[in-house]
């Protein structure tokens, strides 16, 4: 991947070509499903994907990524650079200027002050912002006039474009949520159901865990854009009946998430109505270690949080047999064939920070049983190993998904042979990762011993990725269970190495600095278990136009140029 700074990459420009378009609004309705239904505009209030690609309709960044990773304006009037004096000398501010005469869809002007509220809104203090890891290393955020928005860094910063650039950390309005602060924060549900907007449209009706209609945004920038009037984001049901209500029955343009068999899709596609799309990011299919104790008997808020260290899988050599005894090449074959590939990862890409290790691919049983004897397992009543006076028996839970359910019951069945009995736990997909705090579902509170899901980042720079697993971000009550370190993984040096990063210019030492903290997370700790690179899948109608599949930003980061095809 590369970052320009002006030039779009050929899948984009191909996707924004102005040739498609007459008048706004004259393509009538688009209608998307969400089979995971989103649970909150607010992408500061959930690391859901499914959250993150409905405020995007919506919510904007300064800068997107492009399908091929580069860095192209969207507020911004252009992408900072050492060369137009936007990035200091010494990598230690980055200077914004915002585009002129942006409007909020209620009209009103689009200023600095609003950039700059919105570092002040994911940075307060007990506010349990989801994406804080985008801010980290980040000292302070000035509007220095109406257009001009300057972020100074801590230490130098050789790749700023994190902060207000992707998805995941759009631009709120600061009229309309500066009330909400802090521990306000989820308690504002008119804005975070219905933010006040500069994309291509605006909420009309919010139904949470159902359906999002929205409208053409009077105020887009674009006057020819959005070509459709209306967008209607449905959601519920699973992958199989979104990618059908696309590929088969026609009655949906687009299905987010087909993460179904090779064979089922080719099937669907067979019917000629529409056609399945995948793009490599950086997201793996990952099964993710809880280290604290989520026992049901311990008091509500201190389950799964670090005053109780987890009285089973603390110990390293049972992390490491869970591991060792999954076959991640049929894991791949069953469940993503061409579309996925084994990995011993969690972070997969830029190849520069790509671990080579690949021990993880070999399944090993005998060698996880010799593991477990020699910590002390030993195998007791029914085949399962004890020790101390505990039984090697664990909860695992992921989200309702025919993929995903395919994979718990092999893995189950993998763990029974080393001695492990296993619980299988599935979570609606829209509690799961709807972040909830009243929820005991979510995959943020873990309520359970191991779980897995999938997530990615955006963008070439995996830092503030790799920043979610430090010590201060693990969900728990102080934060209203918004943190991204689901594991609650903590080790000082991981966190030191962390910190050095945010310093490191040379691409070649920060590659090989992520590399090690990828390393300290999986091969070493097996806090974090990877099972499968996938790629990104969606499907759309033969009939929209514009689609350009992004694994590295919101799926939707170009709606304003989708249309239909005459």
């Amino acid at each position: 991947m590369k970052l320009k700074t002006l030039m779009l990459g050929a899948a984009a420009t191909a996707a924004m070509a102005p040739a498609a378009f007459a008048e706004r609004g004259s393509d009538g309705q688009v209608n998307v499903i969400m089979w995971q239904a989103p649970s909150t505009m607010n992408p500061y209030l959930s690391a859901g994907t499914k959250d993150i690609i409905a405020g995007s309709v919506v919510l904007e960044p300064l800068a997107s990524f492009t399908p091929e990773g580069e860095v192209v304006p969207r507020l911004a009037a252009e992408i900072p650079s050492v060369e137009n004096g936007g990035i200091s000398e010494d990598l230690k501010t980055v200077t914004w200027k915002l585009q002129p005469d942006i409007k909020w869809s209620d009209g009103t002007p689009f200023t600095a002050e609003d950039v700059a509220f919105t570092a002040e809104y994911c940075m307060s203090p007990n506010g349990g912002c989801a994406q804080l890891a985008k801010f980290e290393g980040v000292e302070k955020v000035e509007a220095v006039d109406e257009l001009t928005v300057r972020v100074t860094f801590v230490s130098p910063r050789p790749d700023p474009f994190s902060a207000f650039v992707g998805a995941q950390s759009p631009i709120l309005q600061k009229a309309q949520f500066q009330n909400c602060l802090g521990e306000a924060a989820p308690t504002c549900t008119q804005q975070n159901f219905n933010p006040v907007g500069t994309g291509a449209f605006v909420v009309k009706e919010f139904r949470t865990n159902d359906v999002i209609s929205f409208a053409a945004n009077p105020e887009y920038r674009d006057p020819a854009k959005p070509a459709f009037a209306t967008l209607l984001m449905k959601g519920g049901g699973d992958s199989a009946a979104a990618a059908r209500a696309v590929l088969e029955t026609g009655e949906f343009d687009y299905a987010w998430n087909t993460q179904l068999a090779p064979d089922v899709i080719a099937g669907m596609e067979a019917a000629g109505k529409g056609k399945n799309v995948a793009a490599f990011g950086s997201l793996v299919e990952r099964i993710h270690v809880n280290l604290t104790d989520p026992s049901p008997g311990l008091p509500e808020g201190e389950r799964s949080t670090v005053k109780h260290p987890h009285p089973i899988l603390t110990d390293p050599a049972v992390r490491k047999a869970l591991s060792m005894a999954i076959d991640r090449e049929l894991l791949t074959e069953i469940g993503y064939g061409p579309a996925g590939q084994p990995t011993c990862n969690l972070v997969p890409a830029p190849a520069a920070w790509a671990s080579e290790n690949t021990e993880c691919f070999t399944q090993d049983i005998e060698g996880a049983k010799a593991l477990l004897d020699e910590a002390g397992w030993t195998v007791g009543a029914g085949g399962v190993r004890e020790k101390d006076g505990k039984r090697l028996t664990l909860l695992f839970q992921t989200s309702v998904n025919a993929v995903r359910q395919d994979f718990q019951a092999l893995i189950k069945q993998w763990w029974s042979e080393i001695g492990v009995e296993t619980e299988l736990k599935v979570v609606d997909p829209s509690v799961f990762f709807g972040g909830d705090a009243g929820s005991p579902d979510t995959f943020q509170k873990l309520y359970a011993d191991v779980e897995m899901y999938a997530n990615n980042f955006e963008g070439s720079n995996p830092e503030p990725y790799l920043a979610r697993q430090t010590c201060d971000k693990a969900p728990g009550p102080e934060n209203q269970w918004q943190g991204e370190n689901t594991s609650r993984y903590c080790d000082p040096e991981y966190d030191r190495l962390i910190a050095e990063m945010t310093q490191i210019v040379d691409p070649a030492e920060r590659g090989a600095m992520g590399r090690r903290l990828n390393e300290m997370l999986t091969k070493d700790s097996n806090a974090i278990i990877p099972l499968v690179y996938r790629g990104t899948t969606s499907a759309h109608a033969n009939s929209l136009g514009g689609v350009a599949l992004n694994a590295w930003d919101s799926e939707l980061w170009n709606v304003a140029d989708w249309h239909r095809v005459k």
